[in-house]
């Protein structure tokens, strides 16, 4: 039998911080992040270890015996962040829903708790199982008792029993363990331990003398500082070793049975659940099987079920089609005659919303099943399409002058899909647009913005998805072709209706939070753009993507042995692991490496680029791991993603991804091709133009600086780039007080890291790090650079009071930035909330120019019926396939409209050249 006993506040901060980044927000505004990390660690444990017994423990409110005696325990900690208070009880009421035993006893923390339950079970023959990262527990452990420790970055559990510990941690007895703490001491608990003793030292002294009290007793056989230091703190040393010994006589009645594993209150798990809003959780844990793909013959009771089985009896309906006739007006067209009519009822309103249903998730790919249409709330109409693609144009064809009018309204929740999938049927789709998703991202950038989150937010209705039927689209066989019109009809009539709604809700609250501007005029058009450059695609070298293949996979060969030969011994380099073990443990190439919170060695690409200098090896692992980058994530993958019908490459570009307002792109990710090195670059040469075209690149210079020096006012940095000074040199200049014609190259490097970090709040330790000089030297650099450009420093402390009261920032366009935890009283998210504020008006106003840019070239390339095609846009950068005899329109067009978009403090200034592929042209 396993008794599971869990560390609540460890593993809740552990979940919390694991999103810090990226932080579950619901609708409500609540972080939910702490609670969603507790719940999934804790089905992930119940479902891979299946404990017969199990318990939480919680440290309780107030101070605790180990307080009592020693004011400063823990006092070094930082507020509790907001939101893990807030999701305490909310986790609490979880674990009591999962019938779990919950420990919490005044006066104790939860590893004496924890500590005295797991004695008194392994008497009565449990197996326990102490799931904490905390290494004090490590004291605990027995033949029987065990620490059950998370992995760092989520990447699974270590399980310690006593012999494990006593090889970590090199001590005869796990017992140990508090006097290794006690000398040592614990920075997270504020125990002091003996200053000057570090783990190597402590765990010497232990191994000739054992305990502390003896090592006390026997200091004359000690030399030098060491024994000064442990006679002079031989009171801190003690009642560090208590404050470090956990206790196990904490009064608790130990009663086997009620730990036992009980059945979980499924009602109150669920309406938990609903409440978060964890949805995609509710199956998981209530076990429930999401449907499995049904014949085409019982789709239509399954359909019936779902919106019947929670009915009460006199509401009850013979059919699926009975019942929805008898909610909503939901109709299938599927002849000549009703399509023509049902087009002409279209033409005469003002808007309409359409919906395609489709074979695939790949618009390029994919053949339209049907489509709906709705004009009125609740009255929807569903369009069969035919399987043979002649006669399918045929149909689609009817609807030609609507999707083309000018004068209609289009709405559509991602309606870029939509415009996409038409252009195989040669229907161009124009007019006014209003697409669900991208006016829900602009009212809220850090939510999903999904139909059914959407639905269940505004409208307090749950959609159901015809995937639910066949299956996930583009990964199952079966797909809407195996399905009778009648059972697709309410899914697609339902997508329709429901974005009507959602379209007459939105557009409000657009309207009400100003956002018109940046809706109506900016991000609508820019769906036309991004829907043509998808379509267009961009042409691939494949030839020199498999030469590069060949000679970067026997160049990484060559490092790898050049990397043995150094090591003297063979190893996995794509092992954390054995790098570690050899660069630290064989190689020694530092005295005291960092380790991560497993123990394990730090090795990630941050801290060797800072031992570059210690040993050749280093740079050849981190030559190593940028080949093997290059060649899984680009080189070799690319060419996998070529449509075989136009022998090109489709990204899709996705506009509610970001929440600073950037396109981000996927399928490939085109937007982080790294091109600092030359070997980085050889990606861009694969990129070409098509026959008889030629590749342009422009793109913005520093417009990032330029926005601040626009957003700041700073008079000498507006000055600098008013007279054309190359903004890092002057800046070089300035913080070096020297002359500009006297900068070094190492100077004006030094400038530029400090010209972008500072602006986006990158601290001294952060600068020193990037730049790899001492901090005193970076403290200079910082300090110089504020005291050359104050306005600069003083746009920074505004921007963050101006997020401070108001609860977010915004760009020039108004595009909004919400930061919750602006006000935290803890430092760490307080800071990173600080530094979103500084870095999101700058960046986001930057997405916002260069998507005011991207519409205006498309509109003047159309006004002037050019064959030329812009293809790609990576953040400050833009491409394009251009026919030879219209380069010198394209260049002016692009250039003209890129430099007037915006019109900032100092000009804003585009770069562009030309070649065979995007190397050449950038």
């Amino acid at each position: 039998m396993k008794l599971f006993l869990i560390d609540a506040y460890a593993l809740i901060y552990r979940s919390y911080y694991a999103f810090i980044k990226n932080p579950r927000v619901n609708s409500k505004g609540q972080n939910t992040s702490a609670v969603f990390g507790f719940i999934n660690t804790l089905e992930e444990v119940l479902k891979k270890e299946n404990p017969t017994h199990i318990a939480v423990a919680f440290d309780p409110a107030g101070p605790t015996f180990r307080h009592e005696a020693y004011e400063a325990y823990k006092a070094q900690r930082q507020e509790t962040p907001e939101d893990i208070r807030l999701a305490v009880p909310i986790i609490k009421d979880i674990i009591s829903a999962y019938n779990i035993k919950i420990l919490e006893i005044p006066g104790f923390e939860a590893d004496d708790v924890i500590g005295t339950v797991a004695k008194k079970a392994e008497q009565e023959d449990l197996d326990v199982y102490m799931m904490t990262p905390d290494k004090d527990y490590g004291q605990l452990t027995s033949e029987r008792i065990h620490m059950y420790k998370p992995k760092f970055a989520g990447n699974g559990f270590d399980v310690l029993d006593s012999k494990a510990i006593m090889e970590k941690y090199n001590i005869a007895s796990p017992l140990l363990m508090i006097d290794l703490l006690g000398l040592m001491g614990d920075s997270s608990d504020n125990i002091p331990g003996c200053p000057g003793v570090g783990a190597k030292t402590a765990e010497k002294l232990i191994a000739d003398f054992g305990t502390i009290e003896n090592i006390l007793k026997h200091t004359s056989e000690i030399k030098g500082t060491l024994k000064e230091k442990l006679e002079s703190n031989k009171e801190q040393i003690l009642f560090s070793k208590f404050l470090a010994t956990i206790k196990i006589d904490v009064p608790f009645e130990f009663k086997k049975e009620e730990f036992e594993r009980k059945p979980i209150d499924e009602e109150k798990i669920e309406n938990l659940f609903e409440e978060l809003e964890f949805r995609t959780l509710i199956n998981r844990v209530l076990k429930r099987e999401t449907k499995s793909t049904p014949k085409k013959d019982e789709a239509q009771g399954n359909l019936f079920a779902e919106f019947t089985d929670n009915l009460p009896e006199e509401k009850k309906y013979s059919n699926l089609n009975e019942l929805k006739d008898m909610v909503y007006n939901y109709y299938l067209i599927d002849n000549e005659k009703e399509m023509i009519e049902l087009k002409d009822k279209i033409l005469s309103q003002k808007f309409c919303s359409f919906d395609t249903e489709t074979t695939g998730v790949d618009p390029i790919d994919s053949e339209i099943v049907g489509m709906s249409f709705a004009m009125e709330e609740g009255e929807a109409f569903y369009v069969a399409i035919s399987p043979k693609f002649d006669e399918a144009k045929k149909q689609i064809e009817i609807f030609r002058d609507f999707l083309e009018n000018e004068n209609i309204v289009k709405i559509g929740q991602n309606i870029k899909y939509d415009i996409i999938v038409l252009k195989k049927y040669d229907i161009h789709v124009k007019g006014q647009l209003f697409d669900t998703m991208i006016a829900h991202y602009l009212l809220n950038p850090e939510l999903r913005h999904n139909m059914d989150y959407m639905a269940e937010t505004y409208l307090n209705y749950k959609t159901i998805h015809i995937d639910e039927l066949i299956g996930p689209r583009g990964k199952n066989q079966l797909n809407m072709r195996n399905l009778e019109p009648k059972a697709i009809r309410d899914y697609a009539c339902e997508d329709a209706d429901v974005t009507l709604k959602l379209k007459n809700i939105l557009e409000k609250e657009i309207e009400k939070n100003e956002l018109n501007k940046l809706f109506y005029e900016i991000e609508l058009p820019l769906i036309y753009v991004l829907a043509d450059m998808e379509h267009t695609g961009v042409r691939l070298d494949t030839k020199a993507l498999k030469e590069s293949s060949d000679t970067l996979t026997k160049e990484m060969g060559d490092i790898e042995q050049e990397i043995f030969s150094l090591a003297k011994y063979e190893f996995n380099i794509n092992s954390t692991k054995q790098v570690g073990e050899v660069l630290f443990d064989r190689l020694k190439i530092i005295d005291k490496p960092k380790k991560t919170k497993t123990g394990q060695y730090t090795t990630s690409e941050e801290t060797l680029e800072s031992l570059k200098d210690t040993h050749p090896i280093v740079g050849k692992i981190l030559e190593y791991r940028s080949l093997k980058k290059l060649l899984s994530t680009y080189i070799d993958a690319l060419p996998l993603l070529i449509n075989k019908h136009d022998n090109k490459v489709h990204t899709s570009y996705n506009q509610t991804v970001t929440a600073t307002g950037r396109l981000s792109s996927s399928n490939p990710n085109l937007q982080n091709i790294p091109i600092r090195d030359a070997k980085g670059k050889e990606i861009r040469k694969a990129f070409i133009a098509d026959n008889d075209c030629i590749f342009y690149s422009a793109d913005y210079s520093q417009i990032e600086l330029r926005i601040m020096a626009h957003l700041s006012q700073d008079p000498h940095m507006i000055e600098a780039f008013n007279s054309g000074e190359d903004i890092h040199a002057a800046t070089a200049a300035k913080i070096y007080k020297i002359p500009i014609g006297e900068v070094s190259s190492d100077m004006r490097r030094k400038a530029k890291t400090a010209n972008f970090g500072i602006i986006y709040g990158i601290s001294v330790f952060g600068l020193a790090e990037r730049l790899s000089i001492p901090r005193s030297e970076s403290k200079v650099l910082i300090d110089g650079y504020f005291e050359s450009y104050p306005k600069v420093k003083e746009y920074m402390d505004n921007i963050i009071v101006q997020a401070r009261e108001t609860g977010y920032v915004e760009t020039i366009l108004g595009r909004k930035r919400f930061l919750p935890d602006i006000n935290s009283r803890n430092t760490t998210v307080r800071g990173y909330a600080e530094r979103n504020a500084i870095n999101a008006p700058i960046q986001g106003s930057a997405a916002d120019i260069i998507k005011i840019a991207m519409n205006n070239i498309a509109k003047r390339f159309e006004n002037a019926n050019l064959k030329s095609k812009m293809i790609l846009q990576v953040h400050d950068e833009l491409n394009f396939n251009v026919f030879t005899d219209e380069l010198s329109h394209v260049e002016q067009i692009v250039i003209d409209e890129m430099e007037k978009a915006y019109k900032l403090s100092i000009p804003l200034k585009a770069d562009s050249g030309t070649g065979k592929n995007w190397l050449e042209a950038h």
